[in-house]
């Protein structure tokens, strides 16, 4: 076996990318991750932190570690792949020095894992990208937090009207999926207890109002579930407006068809995916329809470009929620990424553990020649996705969760909602963090949020 440890180059930190970074063998990999962010975000947790169920800095991971000071991180965007020198063309992310970007550079690797993940989707409404809030990392989950306290002090400048004060109190959130419903629930939560008692005098403006072009809100659900979440959120006076087309958003409005203009005064947009750049610019199979991702064979292994050649990249993987199977697709959820990531990484440390590579599936019949000689890259065994049950919570300590089968429609209430926080917590992969998140709910349930430190 060569004692020269092969370079793995990771593009991205998030559910995939930071879980191999985080478990890949050190001893058999020399282990670069590239990444803007030099942060991975639980973003289960995102909007638990942007109400103040406890620090940010929970609800977030460094790269960067002392037991995994031999991983080397470079704080860079990737803007295009040579397969053929197996090259990545990288510019460094700071947005502080946006000149530096200018000085380009290329690292090498013998084995790629591309997993850029995704950016929103604004679907080209006009003003979205200007005056929305989106609900991708910390920093988003602070300016949640930062937004709505400014808004509740102007409300109570002394000159400021009722009616103006209902405007810059209207949360809209555009967005019916578990990421737009939570963050609702967790809002409500916050202005039902804590705001009731710090904000008395403005606090009863505060609405909150879901929009989605969809026919109904967390339409992954069985009708039950989604029904029962709709109902559950109007009762407490949530405004939920499903099949509601935005045209445009202005910095006080959105302007929605059949309806006009609706003035907010926190506009926070958690719906649709889009693929990065990146995958404009490398020469790999692409899905067609819906959000662009790059196709996999069932191992994880990037499809080279042309519809029916079958051949794929010697040593290049792709998972998260830039890549999907191919004739297999998958969502684009933590589950999904984390469970890939945990199939390469047993397989990569297998290789790099084993004096000789596993022998390599049989190709399909169309398949070139490369795929049956990638024997340094074949696993023994396919990926198999296991579902896990979908849990949403929807406020005021009840929750959702899908049921297990077609007999099996699922069940809500406050034990759904504790399924929901314990699950939420486990996404969490620090103990010290965990402790910490735990020790805060407690403080929390006995002295209610720190709202003055917000």
């Amino acid at each position: 076996m060569s004692t020269i440890k092969p370079n793995l180059v990771i593009i991205g930190s998030g559910w995939a990318g930071f879980y191999i970074a985080e478990n890949i063998g050190l001893n058999g990999y020399h282990v670069t991750l590239i990444s803007p962010r030099r942060t991975s975000a639980y973003t289960p947790l995102l909007a638990s932190a942007a109400v103040g169920l406890f620090n940010f800095y929970l609800a977030e991971e460094p790269v960067r570690s002392k037991s995994r000071s031999a991983l080397r991180f470079i704080k860079a965007n990737v803007l295009g792949i040579d397969f053929n020198a197996k090259q990545c063309r990288c510019a460094p992310a700071f947005d502080e020095d946006p000149e530096l970007a200018n000085d380009e550079f290329s690292v090498p690797y013998d084995y790629l894992v591309i997993a850029p993940g995704c950016m929103p989707n604004t679907f080209n409404t006009p003003g979205v990208a200007e005056n929305a809030i989106f609900i991708k990392n910390v920093s988003d989950a602070m300016k949640v937090r930062k937004t709505l306290f400014d808004l509740l002090e102007k409300a109570s400048l002394p000159h400021i009207t009722p009616e103006r004060a209902r405007e810059l109190l209207h949360i809209t959130i555009v967005g019916g999926g578990p990421t737009g419903i939570e963050l609702t629930a967790e809002l409500d939560d916050l202005c039902q207890d804590e705001l009731r008692s710090v904000y008395p005098h403005v606090a009863p403006y505060v609405s909150i109002s879901i929009y989605d072009v969809a026919p109904h809100i967390l339409s992954a659900y069985d009708n039950k579930l989604h029904e029962y979440a709709a109902q559950q959120l109007e009762r407490r006076k949530i405004d939920v407006a499903p099949n509601t087309r935005i045209e445009k958003v202005d910095a006080s409005a959105l302007y929605i068809k059949d309806k006009g203009r609706v003035p907010y005064g926190m506009l926070i947009w958690a719906t649709g995916n889009k693929h990065v750049p990146l995958l404009g610019t490398i020469a790999v199979k692409l899905s067609q329809k819906g959000l662009k991702r790059i196709l996999t064979d069932d191992y994880c292994r990037v499809f080279k470009p042309g519809e029916n050649t079958g051949e794929i990249y010697e040593g290049v993987f792709a998972l998260g929620d830039a890549a999907d199977i191919e004739d297999a697709s998958l969502p684009t959820t933590a589950e999904v990424a984390v469970q890939k990531a945990k199939y390469l990484v047993t397989n990569l440390n297998a290789l790099a553990q084993s004096k000789s590579p596993p022998p390599p599936p049989p190709p399909p019949p169309s398949a070139a020649s490369s795929s049956s000689s990638s024997t340094t890259t074949a696993f023994s065994d396919p990926f198999v996705y296991s579902q896990k049950q979908l849990i949403s919570y929807i406020g005021a300590h009840d929750g959702v969760i899908a049921g297990k089968g077609p007999n099996d429609t699922g069940w809500t209430g406050r034990s759904a909602w504790l399924a929901w926080r314990s699950g939420s917590l486990m996404w969490n992969r620090n103990w010290r963090s965990r402790i910490a998140i735990v020790l805060t709910w407690i403080l929390n349930r006995v002295f209610g949020k720190e709202i003055a430190r917000m």
